[in-house]
């Protein structure tokens, strides 16, 4: 745990020694234990603990240098603090970072959710037991080849020489269950489940394991897709994958840098179908990993993007807030530059269309469950994505996998071309959607 107040003592009177008035701190330290299983045997198990401060220093001149280190001691901040001095003479000029103005503002219901770590003979045994039902639960099912469980308690700080002292604390536990078949005269095929949650004792072990066994079964029977233009329904992790992909769209920091598809001037303006809201929001009450504060000490909000297909919001960081006569969001993460990165989506149905869609009554539909290669087959600043899926062809309810195929297109016209938006939503590690479906898609099969 860290005791912030005497951490805050420590860096003034180190700052005040070597003559640095103006600076601020962000900094983290985790402790995780991690454990794999390879057909009942342990396979891997990890224990690490990991901190890494990240120091900020104005000068006379007020250019600021950047320090970054993992040695949270006295020694390892003074050394970083005298670094980070040096390095101001260097400094940028233009658009100077500077403290958040929300920095000291007080944040209300701040929760510290900490839970006692398992013992690791518990979770080995946890393991082998979920890959033991899960081979079980099918003769196809041959292997497990990727598994996990982990646990992980995460501090984080934020201070500064303004007087803002900033502290959280987490417990985070997740499972991760991977499967795949083996039939004479077949394809392999192979399904993943993951799970997150506060601590390994709350943890929906059932949930996992029932929904890898079913994907992975669901894929025994495959066949291949015809390259058409299809009704395409996205699952919750697939929509929220392919719109994280191009978070450019209301990422301040990527507009002022002409690296998005929006611009200054794109707030207001009709982005996709008036069924779709978009938030982000790293305290909704279902997000396992909530954060208060980011690194640079600004508390964190529910931030509409998307409001009824409105572009209504970006996610900023103070400099992006100042420069564009905004408020910062608390999406900043600290570093040699400020970046800004989404947090926890909160998507959800605008409104109910005079038309509705189920899978159990409509024909032709690709249900597309999970989409992979994000990091090649996405092209952030045209627009454009072409991705390999895991998924069905759906006729009246009845599901076939679809054998290697591809889903193509721009997410603009996508994002235009929601016609339904179910009012269930599902939570997933990602955020909170519920199944999105979507008009005319190019789907390459044979």
């Amino acid at each position: 745990m860290t005791d912030i107040q005497s951490l805050s003592n420590q860096v003034q009177e180190i700052a005040q020694k070597i003559g640095i008035r103006k600076y601020d701190i962000s900094g983290s330290s985790v402790d995780e234990t991690s454990v794999q299983v390879d057909r009942g045997e342990p396979k891997q198990v990890k224990a690490s603990n990991r901190s890494s401060v990240t120091v900020r220093v104005w000068n006379q001149n007020n250019t600021v240098g950047i320090a970054s280190t993992t040695d949270s001691d006295a020694k390892g901040l003074e050394l970083a603090l005298k670094t980070a001095a040096e390095a101001s003479e260097f400094g940028a000029k233009d658009h100077v970072p500077d403290f958040s103005p929300e920095a000291t503002k007080p944040i209300e219901n701040l929760k510290t959710v900490q839970v006692p770590p398992t013992e690791v003979t518990q979770l080995i045994e946890r393991l082998v037991d979920l890959e033991k039902q899960l081979l079980d639960a099918h003769p196809a099912i041959a292997s497990v080849p990727y598994n996990g469980l982990a646990q992980r308690d995460l501090n984080r700080f934020y201070l500064n020489s303004e007087g803002a002292q900033r502290h959280e604390a987490h417990s985070v536990a997740s499972v991760y269950l991977y499967s795949k078949t083996e039939q004479e005269g077949k394809k392999p095929r192979s399904a993943g489940a993951y799970k997150v949650d506060v601590g390994v004792n709350h943890l929906d072990f059932e949930g996992c394991l029932k929904e890898a066994a079913e994907k992975t079964i669901s894929h025994l029977n495959y066949q291949k897709v015809k390259t058409g233009k299809y009704r395409v329904v996205f699952s919750p992790e697939a929509f929220l994958s392919l719109i994280n992909a191009f978070s450019n769209l209301y990422n301040a920091q990527s507009i002022l840098d002409n690296r998005s598809l929006s611009k200054l001037d794109s707030l207001g303006t009709q982005v996709a179908s008036p069924l779709l809201s978009v938030f982000n929001d790293a305290l909704h009450e279902d997000n396992p990993t909530s954060s208060y504060f980011d690194g640079e000490g600004t508390p964190t909000r529910r931030v509409p993007l998307i409001e009824a297909g409105v572009l209504t919001g970006f996610l900023h960081s103070a400099g992006t807030a100042k420069r564009m006569n905004a408020q910062p969001t608390g999406h900043a993460n600290m570093g040699a530059k400020v970046t800004i990165s989404p947090d926890f989506y909160h998507i959800f149905a605008a409104s109910q269309p005079d038309q509705t869609y189920s899978l159990e009554t409509e024909e032709n539909v690709v249900f597309i469950d999970d989409l992979s290669a994000l990091h090649a087959g996405v092209n952030a600043l045209q627009g454009s994505f072409s991705l390999p899926f895991d998924g069905w062809l759906v006729n009246k309810g009845e599901k076939v996998s679809v054998d290697s195929a591809t889903v193509a297109g721009d997410i603009r016209e996508v994002l235009k071309s929601i016609i339904y938006v179910e009012p269930e939503v599902e939570v997933t590690p990602g955020g909170v959607c519920p199944r999105i479906w979507v008009d005319g898609l190019s789907v390459t099969g044979e």
